[in-house]
Parts: C-alpha cells; structure tokens; sequence
C-alpha cells in the first residue's frame, strides 16, 4: 500500500496493493467506518466519506467527492471531478466518466456506463424538505454524454440514452431513446 499526504477522520480499512495519491480525504466523518478493497487507486483530490463500502479494482480520477452511505461493487471507474452523493448503491463493473453527477438515493446496477457530465435527479419539485428518489439504472444500460435522468425513472436492462436526452419516464429494457423529452428511437 502506498499512502502520501492524506487525512484521515474516524476509521479507515484499506485492502492489499492501495495506491492513496497526494491531497486525499478519506473518512471525513467522526463516525463510520470506509471500507476499500484490495487493488484501489485513489487520485489527488478525492474525499471519501465514512460510511462508505467501496469493493476491489476501485479507480478514481482527480477530484471526486463520494458521500456517507454510499455502497460501490468491485471494478468501477469514478471520472475526475465526478460527484456520488449519499446514499447511493452502485453495482460492480460501473464506468461512471468525467463530470458525472449521481444524486443521492440513485441506484446504478452492474455492468452500466455512464458518459461525461451525466447528470441523476432526486427532487421532482425543488424544494427543501421534500421526499427524494433517485433513478434507477438497470444492468447493462448506457447513459450518454450530457444526458439528465429525472427522479424516480427507471431505466431498464441494457437500454441506451443517447447524448443530451432529457430522461422524464421509465425507458423499457433494450430501448434507444433520445431527445428532450426522451422518446423511443428504437425498441429490441
């Protein structure tokens, strides 16, 4: 394991072969535990909350911010400057690129891409106090670049969202669709 200038709050628990990179935050909360496993590589800049459990093979880019409550699978990929807000569940072998924001209470399935500058809503009517639900992203499906998902949408296995759709309702499995809003292009 190979560790350079980081700090460290409340309990940390690192795998085997961990490369942690200058200006790196890992546990930032007094309570929790973070739990890496084996093989991860964490760019300067990120900060990881407690109360995160992040599986094997974990690679960052610079500057991303993962928080509390969040569960990773193995083999997933969180683009620089990418943000994973609270509460989040992501599957293993997840390509998350540069720019991406995934709101809390989103879940991401396995095997799932997601493009640069992706966003994921929560909050249907954008007030304080209201009751949040993240999208839902099943197994195999593709996000393209720019695209925004609102809240409480589920997109189905292997579906694709082309670049700069506006994603207001539930995509079938297997579908194409694109635009704002989004509509089929093409069903399998």
């Amino acid at each position: 394991m190979i560790v350079h200038g980081v700090s460290q709050k409340g309990k940390v628990v690192l795998g085997n072969n961990c490369i942690i990179q200058e200006n790196v935050s890992l546990g930032n909360l007094e309570n929790g535990v973070l739990t890496i496993g084996n093989n991860a590589l964490i760019r300067s800049g990120a900060i990881i909350y407690s109360g995160v459990q992040i599986g094997a093979d974990f690679k960052t880019g610079h500057n991303v911010l993962i928080r509390e409550n969040t569960e990773i699978g193995d083999r997933v990929l969180v683009g620089t400057n990418s943000v994973i807000d609270g509460n989040c569940r992501i599957g293993s072998n997840v390509s998350i690129q540069t720019g991406a924001y995934i709101t809390a209470f989103t879940v991401i399935e396995d095997d799932v891409f997601v493009g640069p500058c992706a966003v994921t809503t929560n909050d249907k009517y954008m007030y304080y106090g209201a009751t949040l639900k993240g999208p839902v992203i099943k197994k195999g499906a593709r996000i393209g670049a720019n695209a925004v998902i609102l809240p409480g949408v589920v997109i189905g296995e292997r579906a694709v969202i082309g670049s700069g759709a506006v994603v207001t309702r539930d995509v079938p499995e297997g579908a194409v669709v694109a635009g704002n809003p989004a509509r089929i292009m093409k069903k399998s």
